[in-house]
């Protein structure tokens, strides 16, 4: 088997292991990646106006280990 192949099974494999499709993990991997990124803001908003956003980050990383941990 080429390395192309094995490659291109992992676009299948990987998303059907947590029973979705190529797209339906696309989609759910950028939702979760957009949700990180507003974390990071919060807490880098925070790093310079401590009162400011003072939970927020910290909250939405338990809500998306949450939904990681209920996805299985």
């Amino acid at each position: 088997m080429s390395q192309i192949d094995t490659f291109l099974r992992a676009f299948r494999d990987h998303p059907a292991s947590v029973d979705e499709t190529y797209f339906g993990h696309m989609r759910f991997a950028l939702g979760f990646a957009a949700a990180l990124f507003l974390a990071g803001g919060a807490a880098l908003v925070h790093a310079f106006v401590p009162p400011l956003c003072e939970t927020t980050a910290s909250r939405k990383v338990k809500t998306l280990y949450a939904r990681i941990h209920n996805r299985h």
